[in-house]
């Protein structure tokens, strides 16, 4: 899949600005330079040295760069890589790429030099995919754990348990080879210890999925509630800005509205919504109906009410209907500002009914009184809606937590494959069948690392990377 040849590719992102930094890989990649490069004899300098100089065409002087060497194997790729710092010009970059080309390099392709860092093992290949992840980042949470699996993550803890695994494989294998003599090298009691200790650790792994997901893709938070009960001006209040249109007048908003707010390192994804009502309005109900479906897709929502014109009655009926759907979230009561705090009791004193008596279907929502116009416990909600997330969560954020689909359904496959090597050991299967359960819970974990791939993985992984990385 991958060749010897250099490559070579722009590795800032295009468009113009103070400099542009053009990357190249490959057994040439300094000679290659050298033939275009009036300054130091690059082929004479060591590695880890910038040098100053023009990029020329013949005579025709280019630009003015800097240019960086990283002899193999103290690279990224682990071949000789350099890195030439030209002017931001798209032009110039341009120029001094096509000049690569026609001196014996070729273009790269999207994740290229990320995909010859892999083959050449400077990475594992969930390392690979955490660089991704690392350009990716939008907030603090999700740059710490992409830079955690780059440095390792829970891919070292994998291969620890794999080899452990592959012993026994081993001499389950070799039980095989003695079938005629009912000899047996592997100790079952054994065996079930170490899948026991496997499955202890992937686990908590496969849960932190949930979390995981929420961390690298954000969390969809539906504003949602009656008609006026200010859910364009609580948006507008989170983000602390005038986003959403305000109104008296009920119905509004008949299409939602969608901002991302980062509380606490965590990407939010507020989405403020139609009001939810019986209307014969045909476009209010095509509003409502993108409400539900926008609840049904979200991690969170804030139900939101107005504790001057709602009744506990009322409320307690709307938050029934949606947990009856399975949605998880805050019971907010907005104006305030406008009412008495003797008109909160009944509503803290319905809830605290309605939790003793009801169907357990989820968490006990929280009840919070706030003022979207004034500001008031706007802050708290907002902590509120950070701990719901991680509360939802058994997983310790100090332990390593899974953002990848992939890494997901691998680790997923695995375990189900070691409960049918244990299923087998108490059924007392033959050593076959259980080496051939044993070799698809081994198989799945090399999926992780790499260890166990092929072209067509490795080729739907790398496309995702921009070209230059």
């Amino acid at each position: 899949m991958i060749s010897s040849d250099t490559i070579v590719a722009l590795a800032t992102p295009h468009g113009v600005g103070a400099i542009g930094v053009i990357r190249l890989s490959g057994s040439e990649a300094i000679q290659i330079t050298t033939k275009v490069f009036r300054g130091k004899n690059l082929e004479k300098q060591a590695s880890h040295t910038i040098h100053y100089g023009h990029v020329v065409d013949g005579e025709k002087v280019i630009d003015e760069v800097m240019v960086a060497l990283f002899r193999a194997p103290k690279s990224f790729t682990t071949e000789d890589v350099v890195e030439i710092s030209c002017h931001g010009s798209p032009f110039i970059a341009e120029q001094i790429i096509q000049l690569l080309i026609q001196n014996g390099a070729r273009s790269a392709k999207p994740g290229e030099f990320t995909l010859r860092a892999f083959i050449n093992g400077r990475i594992d290949l969930s390392q690979a995919e955490a660089v991704a992840d690392l350009i990716a980042s939008d907030s603090a949470a999700s740059l710490d754990l992409a830079l955690k699996q780059m440095r390792g993550g829970f891919s070292n803890d994998i291969k620890i348990l794999r080899t452990e695994l592959v012993n026994f494989a081993s001499l389950i294998e070799l039980e095989l080879d003695f079938g005629e003599e009912d000899v047996e090298f592997a100790d079952r009691k054994k065996l079930i210890e170490l899948i026991d200790a496997i499955q202890s650790k992937l686990k908590p792994l496969i849960e932190s999925f949930k979390l995981g997901n929420v961390i690298k893709n954000g969390v969809n938070t539906v504003i949602a509630g009656k008609p006026n009960a200010g859910k364009s001006t609580l948006l507008n209040a989170l983000l602390n800005e005038e986003r959403a249109i305000v109104s008296e007048i009920p119905g509004t908003t008949r299409d939602t509205i969608e901002e991302i707010l980062n509380i606490n390192g965590i990407q939010f994804r507020f989405i403020d919504t139609a009001g939810i009502r019986t209307t014969e309005d045909v476009i209010e109900k095509l509003g409502v109906a993108k409400t539900m479906e926008k609840l049904k897709q979200s991690s969170v929502y804030i139900y939101l009410f107005d504790v001057n014109s709602s009744t506990p009655e009322e409320l307690v009926k709307e938050i029934h209907e949606l947990e009856l759907l399975g949605f998880s979230g805050i019971i907010v009561g907005n104006k305030i500002d406008k009412a008495s705090w003797k008109a909160t009791a009944p509503f803290y004193k319905v809830m605290e009914k309605t939790i003793d008596n009801r169907q357990e279907t989820i968490d006990n929502p929280e009840l919070l009184f706030i003022s979207s116009s004034t500001q008031y416990n706007i802050p708290l909600l907002k902590q509120k809606l950070y701990d719901l997330v991680f509360q939802s969560s058994i997983v310790n954020r100090q332990s390593s937590i899974i953002t990848n689909a992939r890494h997901y359904e691998a680790l997923l496959k695995a375990s189900e494959a070691l409960n049918e090597v244990m299923v087998g050991i108490e059924n007392q299967n033959t050593g076959d069948l259980v080496a051939l359960d044993i070799k698809r819970s081994l198989e799945y974990l090399g999926q992780i690392s790499g260890e166990v791939t092929n072209d067509e993985i490795l080729g739907n992984i790398f496309s995702k990377f921009c070209i230059g990385k």
